[in-house]
């Protein structure tokens, strides 16, 4: 199972990152569209990612130790949106040992 998560955690960042990067030669990131404020499904959406995004780093609170750790998943994780996470879940797994389970993954050890 461990394996599976490795390969679709990898599959998600490879397309975030190919998505982001496509999207940042098509277009200036700093440039903002008007949907950004005439659409209210473009808004519901932008807000649902970002407590999406704050829920996820509650959970990298919990694993992590220092503060320093925190504060910088804290920036990643809200500027780099699902790469971020899709890295720190790689990340985790890779530092599986092969008897750890996936509970391991998921509380502090």
């Amino acid at each position: 199972m461990i394996n599976v998560l490795k390969i679709v955690f990898a599959a998600i960042f490879l397309i975030m990152v190919s998505t982001v990067s496509i999207a940042s030669l098509r277009e200036n990131i700093f440039a903002i569209p008007s949907v950004v404020t005439s659409d209210p499904w473009f808004v519901a959406t932008l807000v649902d990612a970002y407590v999406g995004f704050t829920i996820f780093y509650l959970w990298v609170c919990s694993k992590e130790k220092t503060l320093v750790s925190k504060v910088v998943w804290f920036f990643a994780i809200m500027l780099l949106g699902n790469i971020a996470t899709s890295a720190y879940v790689l990340i985790a797994l890779f530092k599986l040992r092969s008897s750890d389970s996936i509970r391991d993954l998921l509380v502090r050890n």
